[in-house]
């Protein structure tokens, strides 16, 4: 007979999730200065979408990898989810710590992709390790506690440039080298980010695989899966490769930006990926991750699809306020696009600021607002409100006309962030299998970048063709992305409610 895991203390949720306080601080510096970095270091604005491309790669790649190994894995004391926790860790406090020293744009980009990677390689485990260690009826309360210290790790790393400032450090630097209130942000971010990372590692025990099946959460077999993946026809992957080829064909004869080549070859390498894990599939090979991974992804359960779409334009609207704020606030609200000037940094120093209110403002609603919501309207009902304060938030931009306005703006972003944080994730995890929750949270997490992909690649042809040297248009497809989003959470249907 099965038996219920333990209900965790308010203690217990806070050792679980006090490790992506430190992994936020690090997004949040990256998140809010990589656009600064770039053109500090020389680049336009017309190529900040193709830098930044490297963060969504990068987690395309890890997260299904990771997600898949991650339920595979048990080494001893370490457990599962947690030697990703250490891995990431290392490498993400390492890649904090060189990239001050970055003197060319070549090496800001190449450490980007290493940053990136490796806060993936942690987050992703993360994800899962909340309903590994929590009962249904405490997943709503975890993801909460989760998102709070998301909000609040990237409130310090958002401000901590503006507050170096103001303790009296530089926050100029000439073209091609990067002001010191960065530079000591990345140093003390990478510190605090091990050492979060650590407290989790160090305060927490998983439950072993005997442990799992005695709560009837035992590895489930691939068997299934594999099976319904054989008998998928070899012609669906072709059809990928063929739209990738057509769009490098368009690409070409349009003459948009390069960065559209990517998409293109990212189209052609899942058909092929697909081809080859069709073959295998049938061939029996049935401890290949290839095959795994891609009939996981095809086999996604019918919630996970309908949520993967409101996480596609979700996450469209916010790679596109990541990217552009700084440019947007500069510009529109502080007068200069040269990032040379010291209006153009006193601009990036308060996007941190903007950046660090809807943080501080998501922590908060996670643990009061959405719960609230939630209890009496569903978790369906409450992701709409979410995402449409966030419309508003974006959609404020052309109405206000100072820099201390735009706080008000932060406030519905805020309030949406916590819910893309928490309420899809609550959902997934109560309504999953628990078995397979690293592979699926790392499937689902493709629907976090494959949208950051389009826009890294899509966004700069769009604006240079119909918005030039007009950065806060950008705001406008934000706003409208997210109400794409509101509206597709109308057909989730969640369990119960």
């Amino acid at each position: 007979m099965a038996t219920e895991k333990p209900r965790q203390s308010w203690a217990g949720l806070f050792n679980i999730s006090f490790g992506f306080f430190g992994i936020q601080i690090g997004f949040a510096l990256q998140n809010a200065n990589m656009s600064r970095v770039f053109q500090s270091l020389g680049s336009s604005i017309d190529d900040l979408p193709a830098l930044w491309v490297a963060a969504p790669l990068t987690g395309l790649l890890v997260q299904p990898i990771i997600g898949h190994l991650s339920d595979k894995t048990w080494l001893g004391r370490l457990g599962r989810r947690r030697p990703f926790f250490l891995l990431g860790a290392v490498l993400a406090a390492l890649s904090l710590l060189a990239m001050p020293e970055s003197n060319v744009l070549l090496m800001a980009a190449v450490l980007l992709w290493v940053l990136d990677a490796s806060l993936n390689i942690s987050m992703e485990p993360f994800r899962a390790f909340v309903g590994d260690m929590l009962r249904k009826d405490q997943h709503t309360a975890g993801y909460a506690v989760q998102t709070a210290f998301i909000g609040a790790g990237a409130v310090v790393g958002s401000i901590f440039p503006y507050l170096l400032e103001h303790w009296g450090v530089s926050n100029e630097a000439p073209l091609g080298q990067i002001p010191d209130t960065v530079r000591f942000a990345f140093w003390a971010g990478g510190l605090a980010l091990f050492a979060a990372v650590m407290w989790t590692v160090l305060t927490t025990t998983e439950y072993s695989p005997e442990e799992m099946r005695a709560f009837d959460e035992a590895e489930e077999a691939d068997g299934p899966t594999l099976r319904a993946l054989a008998d998928r026809s070899t012609g669906g992957p072709f059809w990928w490769i063929a739209g990738g080829g057509f769009l490098a064909v368009v690409t070409e004869e349009w003459g948009l930006e390069k960065e559209v080549y990517l998409l293109a070859m990212l189209l052609v390498a899942y058909g092929v990926l697909s081809y080859l894990a069709i073959r295998m599939a049938r061939s029996g090979k049935s401890a290949n991750m290839l095959a795994s991974i891609v009939g996981d992804f095809s086999g996604m359960p019918e919630i996970m699809r309908k949520l993967a779409l409101v996480q596609f334009f979700s996450w469209s609207a916010l790679f596109i306020m990541w990217i552009n704020t700084t440019p947007v606030v500069a510009q529109n609200f502080f007068g200069s696009a040269d990032p040379a000037s010291a209006a153009y940094q006193e601009g990036g120093n308060w996007v941190g600021v903007l950046f660090s209110v809807y943080n501080g403002v998501a922590a908060i609603a996670a643990l009061t607002l959405l719960p609230f919501l939630s209890s009496r309207f569903g978790k369906a009902k409450t992701h709409v409100f979410g995402l449409l304060c966030g419309a508003a938030g974006y959609a404020s931009f052309f109405v206000f006309t100072t820099p201390e306005q735009l706080i008000i703006s932060e406030i519905g972003v805020g309030i949406a962030w916590a819910s893309i944080l928490a309420m899809p994730y609550a959902i997934l995890a109560s309504s999953l299998p628990q078995a397979k929750l690293g592979i699926y949270m790392g499937l689902f997490n493709v629907f976090v970048v494959v949208p950051q992909l389009l826009v890294a690649t899509v966004m700069g042809s769009v604006m240079k063709a119909f918005f030039p040297d007009q950065p806060i248009w950008t705001m406008a497809f934000a706003a409208g992305t997210l109400v794409l989003a509101a509206a597709a959470m109308l057909r989730v249907k969640v369990p119960g409610e």
